[in-house]
């Protein structure tokens, strides 16, 4: 039995310019008369239609991070606005909070959302500034989610300046190596680490444009 591209609308419950979106998607491409015509066999129908059936559900993730737990204000503020945004969007959503450092990509809710995203239940993933995802290698984390069909979405993306960048940066870079150094017990380390740290604090209180993310994580480093 075959169906006008109006039948097969009805019959699929989508409409007309849905069918013709799929047919030049390749997701379900039509038979076609002399006259250039659309028709879809009964057969064909219901076969998508059962494709579509065992497609699982695709959900939104709201992905909120914070370097330690003294900023649970912070963590907060970010989900709330978070929240709000997604709400606006009227899409099903999950928040996944996550405490640690932006270079720590053994992070729990890192992880959590990668799995989730590689097993295809990710339409997107939304943070509320882009170093709250990764401090860097988010372009990786972006490709390895386009394989999948994830999108990646930052709510404010407004540039910072080069200084907070730097700032910022170094002070990932110095948290991670706080803790090796630590281990060792090495005193002369742990002393140029805190000098080293109380220059970047020096750097935080002069510059009001340096985030408030890089104070907490100064906070939780040693200064000597």
């Amino acid at each position: 039995m075959m169906m006008s591209i109006s039948k097969a609308a009805d019959y699929l419950g989508v409409s007309k310019w849905k069918l013709r979106q799929l047919d030049t998607e390749g997701k379900l491409k039509p038979f076609r008369s002399d006259g250039n015509t659309r028709y879809y066999s009964q057969e064909q129908l219901d076969d998508f239609l059962g494709i579509l059936r065992q497609k699982p559900e695709r959900i939104v993730i709201g992905y909120c991070r914070v370097s330690s737990k003294k900023q649970s204000d912070d963590m907060d503020k970010q989900v709330e606005s978070v929240k709000s945004y997604l709400v606006s969007q009227g899409k099903p959503f999950k928040i996944i909070q996550d405490i640690g450092s932006g270079i720590n990509y053994s992070n729990q809710g890192l992880q959590q959302l990668i799995k989730l995203i590689t097993d295809g239940k990710v339409e997107k993933v939304v943070c509320l500034y882009k170093d709250r995802l990764l401090r860097f290698g988010i372009e990786l984390l972006e490709y390895v989610a386009s394989l999948y069909g994830t999108t990646i979405e930052v709510i404010d993306s407004t540039p910072k300046t080069e200084q907070k960048e730097l700032v910022e940066d170094l002070v990932q870079i110095i948290t991670v190596f706080s803790c090796e150094l630590q281990g060792k017990r090495s005193h002369k380390a742990r002393k140029v680490l805190g000098e080293l740290v109380q220059d970047l604090k020096g750097a935080v209180e002069t510059n009001p444009d340096t985030s408030t993310t890089a104070e907490g994580e100064l906070s939780t480093m040693p200064t000597g």
